[in-house]
């Protein structure tokens, strides 16, 4: 099997016996629903080696040599084309629901020990925490290439042909250097810095959360953190040029993080509270909604004075257009989502949830506007604005105890044809789902004492929750765990026709994921061939009690997670094995490959050669 991006050419060979008069093969494309070119087009199709260039539409195709000598004898190759525009955000889309339904070459069937495995390995100079972004068909030193997109702790990024093995580097651009705006003597940030002892990132913090593309300017969104010689801090949104890595806007440079708000919160002075480069911790991903880079925050550790930040860049200019802070008149509040991403609807309307916090918006009188232990609904209107929020009954408990909303990303779910058409999932700490209406997120419960009835559902699924869930085919998947407690993948079926979810497992692995459980990406041909991948990277080091080890790629039936197809553990001779683990990272699966990021290198997996 070959696999094919729209319109992407590659040469196609047949061997020939007995060629009487060598007079060569006819080709033909096939496939479900396609006929004549639009399965295809072939160069030259009387030609024993020839070019074949994909459709545009994704699907299997069948690519049949027959000999003019002899028509009764032919030989078939199996083209595997994805239409998939590319992976430009963390999990996959602005809804996070983590999944590409446009893989042809991976199936159930396909994904085994003996067929699907390591193809290639990358090497970086810094641990990966950020999910690798995928882009087709770019123009790179004249070729056009698939490229994998990585960042690293290193305050470095790379840009690697994704097909290429051994493993082609295209670009790499160092953040540290005068080119991208660091002076003299930058350095990546030391863990002993910031944060409180805990070494949660370390050795070094450089680019922790996953960058932003943007198709149409092709152009790389992603946020540094150094520290210079005179141990100053900073941090600096970067615009890369895709093709070269160069910085492209705002003068060639990028922009030097600030801002400020009014209020009297934890560090504040005069009535105004500005953000702090070292104690605000840059972890959920970028997002880009309508023409606008979103960047948020939290911190390092709980090191005070924090809060949550959210900052809005105009993606032509890096001009700052919109800055939001979660608790201006209080504490913390940060924007974690264990690496997640704020999610937007089509609307553009943004959606987070916050951390450990103050919370006094339910109070009448103002400002109000404290929102710890919360998800929010925000506008973009000039200024980023409250639409509704989501406050659990027991959100005091939650602050006093470390319980986090925040420890999960939200997802939206797809558009429902009855009332509440608008969903979405939103998950905690202690193990709790929430299934909310983005038009009524019902606010805060102050009569409530057991449960949350201004949710549309509430219910325990796991032991605790970091991670952003998938969702597929109205199953909600992901591996859920607390510090010293692990859990299984699960699978929870929502039914259109009552708006809830069943809160009893459909399925669910073997396998008991340790702390941080896992976030999933599922790929799928449509509605079939679902595949749930899931990296178990519970010895991502200190602090880790199970200490370091690689992480562990695992592929799940999705349509039963007890089934499971195929990890990186089970070849003989450590032929699958990925680098050493780093926590809370989310495989990429993009035209018949797998991506992982590690300690040291970007692992590439895929159909072992001379698959078909």
């Amino acid at each position: 099997m070959v696999s094919l991006v729209s319109n992407q050419a590659t040469t196609v060979t047949a061997s020939l016996q007995n060629d009487v008069g060598g007079q060569g093969v006819t080709w033909k494309a096939s496939g479900n629903g396609c006929s004549g070119s639009s399965c295809g087009t072939f160069a030259n199709a009387s030609a024993a080696s020839t070019q074949y260039t994909a459709p545009a539409a994704g699907g299997v195709y069948t690519l049949t040599a027959t000999s003019v000598a002899q028509p009764t004898q032919s030989a078939t190759l199996t083209a595997a084309v994805t239409d998939l525009a590319g992976v430009f955000t963390y999990h996959n889309d602005l809804a996070r629901d983590g999944v590409n339904t446009e893989e042809f070459s991976l199936t159930p069937s396909s994904v085994a020990v003996a067929t699907f495995g390591k193809l290639f390995t990358c090497a970086v100079d810094g641990a990966v925490y950020a999910q690798p972004l995928w882009a087709p068909g770019l123009t790179i030193g004249g070729a056009q290439h698939n490229v994998i997109f990585v960042a690293t702790q290193h305050d470095s990024a790379y840009a690697f042909d994704a097909d290429a093995s051994p493993c082609v580097q295209l670009w790499h651009a160092n953040l540290l250097d005068s080119a991208h705006g660091a002076g003299a003597g930058e350095t990546p940030v030391p863990a002993g810095a910031v944060g409180s002892g805990y070494m949660d990132i370390q050795p070094q913090i450089g680019v922790t959360s996953t960058p932003v593309i943007d198709p149409v300017s092709n152009t790389l969104f992603l946020v540094s953190k150094s520290i210079d010689a005179g141990k100053a801090f900073h941090q600096r949104l970067h615009a890369l040029d895709l093709a070269s890595g160069n910085e492209k806007l705002n003068n060639n440079q990028p922009v030097e993080v600030s801002a400020t708000v009014k209020g009297t919160g934890d560090g504040s002075s005069g009535g105004t509270l500005a953000f702090n480069s070292q104690t605000e911790g840059q972890r959920a991903g970028l997002a880009l909604v309508n023409g606008v880079v979103y960047v948020s925050w939290a911190s390092h550790e709980d090191t005070d004075p924090y809060h949550g930040w959210l900052i809005g860049y105009d993606a032509a200019t890096l001009a700052q257009v919109a800055v939001f802070n979660t608790t201006p008149n209080g504490s913390r509040g940060g924007l974690w989502m264990a690496g997640g991403a704020p999610a937007a609807d089509s609307q553009g309307n943004l959606y987070v949830p916050t951390g450990n916090g103050s919370f006094d918006a339910n109070l009448k009188k103002t400002p109000n506007n404290d929102y710890g232990e919360t998800v929010l609904k925000l506008t973009n209107t000039g200024t980023l604005a409250v639409e509704g929020s989501f406050t659990p009954f027991n959100q005091d408990y939650y602050t006093q105890n470390d319980l986090d909303l925040n420890s999960s990303g939200v997802v939206l779910l797809p558009d429902q044809a009855t009332a509440p058409v608008h969903l979405l999932v939103a998950g905690s700490k202690i193990g709790m789902l929430y299934l909310l209406d983005r038009d009524a997120l019902g606010g805060y419960c102050g009569a409530c004492t057991t449960s949350d009835t201004n949710a549309r559902q509430s219910f325990a699924a796991f032991v605790g929750v970091f991670g952003t869930p998938a969702f597929w085919q109205n199953s909600l998947y992901l591996a859920g765990s607390v510090q010293f407690t692990g859990d299984t993948l699960k699978a929870f079926a929502f039914n259109p026709a009552t708006g809830q979810f069943n809160p009893t497992p459909a399925s669910q692995s073997s396998l008991t994921f340790n702390f941080p459980g896992a976030t999933p990406s599922v790929s799928s041909q449509g509605a079939a061939n679902g595949i749930v991948w899931a990296i178990d990277s519970s010895q991502y080091g200190v602090p880790s009690p199970l200490g370091s080890g690689p992480a562990v790629l695992h592929a799940y039936d999705a349509t039963n997670l007890a089934a499971e197809l195929w990890n990186s553990s089970q070849a003989t001779a450590n032929r699958d094995m990925a680098g050493a683990a780093v926590k809370f990272t989310v495989p990429t699966v993009a035209n018949g490959k797998v991506y992982i990021g590690t300690r040291t290198e970007i692992d590439v997996y895929g159909l072992l050669p001379n698959t078909n």
